[in-house]
């Protein structure tokens, strides 16, 4: 499928994506064509003519003097930024913006850009230099409600960061080290409060860089200190690099001011291609803009052309619907939109809003995490090898069917968060940052340490001035525009350490977090992200990737923590592939406990038995891992099972649900896991050579295997089916019980001999007989609370693939007298391989869903059969 606007064909479908990753290219483009036209508009006149700062687009006119901070050049040299000269012209508080809360952004009919009264630089007379150093000027801008004014957002002043010792007193021992932390950051907060008006202001860095839009033109400024001379190139203007030549001023940035036309037309037209031409230490170098908010790559065309993306007012899209309160429980559908597509197809946007979040919405999950948003020109890298940080991929859509798509996930009440990636950049030259003004210490570290060797990708310095404004302004970008409710952040790890994380044991001791091999650079713009993230967006979840177990992580910024809300247990997926290697015997339910619960107190974490890792080529997913091959011949209902389908569909089931229940604060699956997905994910590629010679072998660019065949769960007549409807109704038994999020945790049970592991989490109690053919029957499990108990998730009921071995009808009283240190107790039956749940009767839901009430409900057994009766997925 390809969808076409204005008579170009965007790459949306199965199609080859071959993107070099190496030099670059300084041809120009002799053809001219745009996108996303209407027909009736203009191009430019184009004049050999230079452009000069004569016409200021930007309502903002604030004189500033230069000053000297920290610099991030590798030379040793410092970069300048501005200081303002009359801080009259700002807010009495610099970090309050005259907003809204994004939840209320719809009410907003426009942005008032107030103007500031201009003073006389003390170091410049000259017109055009004046205008240059309006670049890095604080913006105070002003939303103006027409219902009425709203509350102002604000980013807190930095804290004492001390109560980190008051939640874990071990960590006196490593204050030094902590305290020079908070103070790097608190310095950074101060610095970026002197010099840029605070960190609301120094967020919205895409308001000045970039493309910006004004009445009477357009302003073009790129970050490029390492340019000798840059020109603004692309179909407007006929690829003429004589045409639109920009200028430099002393902070390293060139700029271009391009009038409207004589009509009133913009002087780009909405869709045209567009680059930057520098001629850099490394050569004459065509690029996509840095801060490019669309990019494509045209049919029988390698790289990729940066596109100006403005459409008319009438063809925006205009979000509808209020974003969702956080939830108290995530429970995340992990996805990605291309691969979304049962046919071998790239999938795009509209289809995924369409098809994919009604059954998001249907399981149960509350939260959707999309991968691969942020622009790619390598499809198979996942999109984690960004090259267009502030572009949403085209191969899936445009910006405005993705806004669509997000609308629609509020719409059902979801929660939309993007796989950001901050901690690396692709290696790209023609389409990335890579080398992007000929320097190799440009966005990122020179030598070896701004490499990754074993990502193949550059590594962000984040002690430069203008990496953490990208970045900074990165985070907000997709809020603000694009309103994701939050951030999964990927390869934090890689970026809290010099080593990267790389070939690196963390064994708990706090000298592998706290001494020199911590880059304290990366640590404090992770507190500045989270900072900013949660001070303009309370309501915002960020969740990190890091399997160091990084100490304060998850602890608020102002305490002295990092700031994430969640880190990603990520040890608990390596434990279940360890497990699975093994023989049922060698199953050590102490082992499954300690390390399901094994997490820092007071700092929350989402738990998973498997994301996407696991389900790429060359690993396997845990139902892949227990039953194999099996999976391609025993799985239909209408012929007999093996043992091996057996005891598989009925571990997955357990592993789910005991991850669930003791892994953390949060849930994560991968989609399609959750039925367990016969093939694993193998991209379209072409062979490939290493530097060795060694050829790996391709797929023939295939897309048979980068899909996901929701078909298979969904047929009645078909064993996926079975685990596919309990995990949908672990899902529902989370949002009634809400027993992720309960302080009441208790393990009374973890029994080598019997495989038996009883544990209460909330209200609930759960049974899980880990045995292989062993079944107890007036089995005794301790309780905390008396009365009358009864079944409410039993993975052996035979809508779930069971065996149908337990009576959902019968009552379990609890009688008096301690046993496994409870006070209570009562006598159930375990089958083998089964994970049984049960409740109190007064506890027992009056809703089954969201969207499904069910009147009368008086009994645990009747919420297990509306369950049982809510709407199949497949209909």
């Amino acid at each position: 499928m390809v969808y076409s606007v204005s008579g170009l064909r965007l790459p949306c479908a199965p199609s080859v994506y071959r993107s070099s990753q190496s030099a670059f290219n300084g041809s120009t483009r002799s053809s001219s064509f745009s996108l996303l036209l209407k027909k009736n508009q203009l191009s430019r006149k184009i004049t050999a003519q230079n452009s000069s700062y004569d016409s200021d687009p930007s309502p903002l006119t604030v004189a500033s003097k230069k000053v000297l901070v920290p610099g991030d050049q590798s030379d040793g040299s410092s970069s300048l930024t501005n200081e303002l000269e009359s801080p009259s012209t700002l807010s009495d508080n610099p970090q309050v913006i005259h907003g809204v809360d994004s939840r209320e952004m719809e009410d907003i009919k426009k942005i008032e850009v107030e103007e500031q009264k201009s003073v006389p630089s003390t170091l410049e007379s000259n017109d055009e230099e004046a205008h240059a150093e309006e670049l890095f000027a604080p913006l105070n801008r002003k939303v103006t409600n027409d219902k009425s004014e709203a509350k102002p957002r604000t980013i807190p002043p930095p804290g004492a960061g001390q109560r980190i010792y008051e939640i874990d007193p071990t960590l006196f021992g490593f204050r030094q080290h902590l305290d020079y932390r908070y103070s790097q950051y608190k310095r950074m907060r101060e610095e970026i409060d002197k010099y840029e008006g605070g960190l609301e202001v120094f967020s919205r860095g895409y308001e000045k860089l970039g493309f910006t839009r004004s009445e009477t033109g357009i302003t073009y400024r790129e970050w490029a200190p390492g340019a000798k001379s840059a020109a603004l190139i692309g179909d407007f203007n006929n690829w003429n690099t004589n045409a639109d030549v920009m200028n430099r001023n002393e902070f390293g940035v060139w700029e271009i001011f391009l009038p409207n036309n004589a009509d009133g037309s913009p002087p780009i037209p909405h869709g045209s291609r567009v680059k930057i031409r520098m001629e850099t230490p490394s050569g004459i170098k065509d690029s996509i803009p840095a801060w490019i908010k669309f990019s494509v790559q045209a049919p029988g065309e390698i790289p990729y052309n940066g596109i100006y993306y403005d459409p008319p007012v009438e063809e925006k899209y205009v979000f509808k619907h209020p974003q969702p309160k956080r939830p108290k429980s995530l429970r995340i559908y992990e996805s990605h939109v291309g691969m979304s597509s049962t046919e071998p197809m790239i999938n795009t946007y509209a289809n995924f809003r369409d098809d994919v979040l009604p059954r998001i919405k249907r399981l149960g999950y509350n939260a959707v995490q999309i991968m691969a948003i942020q622009e790619h020109s390598y499809y198979a890298s996942f999109g984690y090898h960004v090259t267009n940080f502030f572009a949403p991929s085209s191969r899936f859509g445009t910006p405005d069917d993705l806004k669509s798509l997000i609308d629609r996930a509020h719409e059902l009440g979801i929660l939309v968060l993007m796989d950001i990636v901050h901690s690396h950049a692709s290696n790209n030259t023609l389409d990335g940052l890579n080398m992007f003004d000929g320097t190799d210490a440009h966005y990122f570290h020179s030598g070896s340490r701004g490499h990754h060797w074993m990502w193949d990708s550059r590594l962000f310095n984040y002690g430069s001035w203008e990496v953490l404004r990208f970045l900074l302004s990165n985070a907000r970008w997709w809020l603000e525009e694009y309103k994701f409710d939050g951030y999964r952040f990927d390869g934090v790890t890689s970026m809290m350490y010099t080593h990267n994380g790389l070939q690196v044991g963390f064994t708990g001791n706090y000298n592998e977090y706290f001494g020199f091999a911590t880059d304290v650079d990366a640590v404090v713009y992770l507190m500045l992200v989270n900072d900013m993230i949660h001070g303009l967006y309370p309501e915002a979840v960020t969740i990190g990737e890091d399997v160091s177990g990084m100490p304060t992580f998850c602890i608020p910024v102002q305490d002295g923590g990092v700031g994430f809300d969640y880190r990603l247990h990520m040890a608990i997926a390596d434990k279940w592939i360890e497990i699975l290697k093994k023989r049922d015997e060698d199953w050590k339910m102490g082992d499954i406990i300690h390390t399901l619960t094994n997490r820092r107190w007071m700092e929350k974490c989402v738990s998973y038995a498997e994301s996407h890792d696991q389900a790429l080529v060359g690993d396997k997913t845990i139902a892949f891992w227990l039953m194999d091959k099996d999976m391609y011949d025993f799985m239909a209902l209408d012929r007999p099972s093996t043992p091996l389908i057996d005891r598989g569909i009925a571990l997955h089931k357990m592993i789910r649900l005991i991850t669930m229940g003791l892994g953390g604060e949060g849930y994560l699956n991968f989609m399609g896991n959750e039925f367990g997905h016969p093939e694993w994910i193998d991209f379209p590629r072409g062979d490939q050579r290493l530097p060795n010679g060694k050829v790996i072998p391709g797929n023939n660019y295939s897309y048979d295997k980068c899909r996901r065949r929701f078909d298979l769960g969904d047929a009645e007549y078909l064993r996926y089916r079975g685990m596919q409807e309990f995990d949908q109704a672990m899902q529902h038994l989370e949002e009634k019980y809400g027993f992720m999020t309960s302080e009441h945790q208790y393990i009374s049970r973890k029994d080598e001999g019997d495989r038996i592991i009883v544990f209460e989490r909330g209200n609930l109690i759960f049974v899980f007989n880990f045995h292989w053919h062993k079944s107890y029957f007036d089995y005794r499990v301790g309780c905390l609370k008396p009365g009358k108990y009864k079944i409410v998730l039993d993975s052996d009921d035979p809508l779930f693939g069971g065996f149908d071995r337990l009576n959902h009808i019968a009552e379990y009283f609890s009688t008096e007298g301690w046993y496994d240190d409870r006070p209570r107790s009562f006598l159930v039956y375990a089958p083998c391989r089964t994970a049984v749940v049960y409740a109190l009767v007064e506890d027992v839901p009056v809703v089954v869903g969201k969207s499904e009430p069910v009147e009368n409900m008086k009994t645990v057994e009747a919420a297990v059969e509306a369950v049982k009766e809510s709407e199949p997925l497949d209909s």
